[in-house]
């Protein structure tokens, strides 16, 4: 199993008639998506700066439970979302080695 974390982001711009029904199906998702094994957390956004468009984000343990949730039945319906986008959907999987928090602020807020 790596020691690398995997964070998950899919960018999906709508056609406005559609973005209500993909807010309903990608937070029912991500609800379902929390309890899966080596799921750290899943959440969808809808930006309002551009109010077609949502952003599904997650985080996991590792590059083998993510696989095995792109496998599932349940992420087809994050597949049927992505397919009544207006432009093909931006992904991305950025492998994280470490993370900090509010001491890096503090750290930088400090020699300032």
């Amino acid at each position: 199993m790596s020691a690398l974390m995997i964070h998950a982001t899919i960018r999906i711009t709508l056609p406005s008639k559609k973005v209500k029904e993909a807010l309903e199906i990608l937070g029912s998702e991500a609800e379902r998506t929390k309890v899966q094994p080596g799921c750290l957390s899943s959440r969808v956004y809808h930006d309002i700066q551009d109010r077609n468009v949502i952003i599904v984000e997650e985080m996991w343990r590792s590059e083998e439970e993510l696989e095995r949730h792109l496998r599932s039945d349940e992420y087809h319906k994050v597949l049927l979302v992505m397919e009544m986008a207006l432009k093909q959907p931006e992904i991305r999987f950025d492998t994280i080695s470490s993370s900090t928090g509010i001491e890096t602020i503090e750290k930088a807020r400090s020699h300032a």
